[in-house]
C-alpha cells in the first residue's frame, strides 16, 4: 500500500475572502490542498451563509493562530423586522412574526444598551458544545437546547442605513460575540422580531478585507506554487501590533531548541507577556519576559 502524502512545509497566512454557503472547515481543506500544505487551521468560524475575511494559516504559522483569533472582529450586517427565525438568520424556520417596524431614532437610541461589555445568549444553532455535543446538532435533532449567557464586548455598533423592513448595521466586537444574536436581541427590545439576512466579516484583527482573496484567484494559480506562495502573508504579519524584541542568530538558535535567552542592554525589557522574538523580520518564538529574561512559548521553525 503507497503511503499517504504529507504534503510541503509551506508556512504563512492566507487571508480568504470567504464564499457565500462555504463551510469554514470546507475551505480551510480547500486551501490546504491548493497549497499542498501539511497542516492548516482558521481563526474564527464563519456561518457557511456568511460571507468575508477567513484567515487561515498554514503550517508553522498554525502556532499563531490562537492569538489572531483572541483578537478584533468588525462586521456588517443586514437585519430583517418582523420575523424571529430559529437560527436567527434567513435559513431558519420562522418561529415568531410582527408587524411591528422600528425607525431609525428607536434603533439608535437602543445601540448604546448593547455597547461594551454586555451577557449575550448565544444562539441555539451554534458550535458551543453541550456534553461533547454541538449545539446546532441537538437542535437540528429537535432537543431543545438551553445555553448559557456569556460576557462579550462590542466596541462600535453603527446604524449605517435603516428602511422600513431592513437595517443595515456595522460592529466591531471581541472574541465569542455571535452578530445573529445581536439581530436577535435588538428586534426583542424593539417588540417586532429580527433576524439577519445579510452578514460579512470585514475584519479580524490583523487582517481586512484588502489582505483578502478570494477564491477564483487562488483556483487560477492551482499548480503554480510560487503564484500561491506570493499570496502568503508571514506569522509575524499575524502578530502585529504585539510586543517585539529583535534577537541575534546565536540567541535564534537557543530559542528554537526551547532555551531561554538573557536580554542584555540597557534598553532590554525586564517583564512582558506574548511577546515576539523577532530575527532578520522573521518570527522565532513567542514567549513571556521576566526578570530579564525571553521564556518561549511557542517555537516557529525556519
Amino acid at each position: 500500500m503507497a503511503r499517504r502524502k504529507k504534503g510541503r512545509a509551506v508556512s504563512g497566512w492566507l487571508v480568504l475572502d470567504k464564499p457565500y454557503e462555504l463551510g469554514s472547515t470546507q475551505a480551510v481543506g480547500k486551501v490546504r490542498w491548493l497549497f499542498d500544505a501539511k497542516k492548516a487551521g482558521h481563526a474564527g468560524t464563519l456561518d457557511p451563509l456568511a460571507t468575508g475575511v477567513l484567515p487561515i494559516a498554514l503550517g508553522e504559522a498554525t502556532k499563531t493562530v490562537p492569538y489572531v483569533t483572541d483578537g478584533g472582529k468588525a462586521y456588517r450586517f443586514t437585519v430583517a423586522w418582523g420575523a424571529r427565525t430559529s437560527t436567527d438568520d434567513a435559513e431558519g424556520e420562522v418561529i415568531a412574526t410582527s408587524k411591528a417596524r422600528p425607525d431609525a431614532a428607536a434603533i439608535r437610541a437602543l445601540l448604546p444598551d448593547f455597547t461594551g461589555k454586555i451577557q449575550q445568549t448565544p444562539p441555539a444553532f451554534s458550535a458551543i458544545k453541550i456534553d461533547g455535543k454541538r449545539a446546532y446538532a441537538e437542535a437540528r435533532a429537535g432537543r431543545d437546547v438551553t445555553l448559557d449567557a456569556r460576557e462579550v464586548e462590542i466596541d462600535t455598533f453603527d446604524l449605517i442605513k435603516s428602511g422600513p423592513d431592513h437595517a443595515v448595521f456595522e460592529v466591531e466586537c471581541g472574541k465569542g460575540t455571535y452578530v445573529r444574536a445581536l439581530a436577535r436581541d435588538l428586534g426583542e427590545r424593539l417588540g417586532c422580531h429580527g433576524h439577519i439576512t445579510a452578514l460579512r466579516r470585514t475584519w479580524v484583527e490583523p487582517f481586512d478585507e484588502a489582505d483578502a482573496v478570494n477564491i477564483e484567484k487562488l483556483e487560477a494559480c492551482e499548480g503554480d506554487r510560487e503564484a500561491l506562495d506570493a499570496l502568503l502573508l508571514t506569522p509575524r504579519e499575524a502578530m502585529d501590533g504585539f510586543d517585539e524584541i529583535k534577537i541575534d542568530s546565536a540567541q535564534a538558535a537557543k530559542l528554537r531548541l526551547g532555551n531561554s535567552i538573557v536580554l542584555l542592554g540597557r534598553d532590554a525589557p525586564l517583564a512582558g507577556e506574548n511577546v515576539c522574538a523577532v530575527h532578520k523580520s522573521q518570527l522565532v518564538a513567542i514567549g513571556d519576559i521576566s526578570t530579564g529574561q525571553f521564556h518561549p512559548r511557542r517555537v516557529l521553525a525556519p
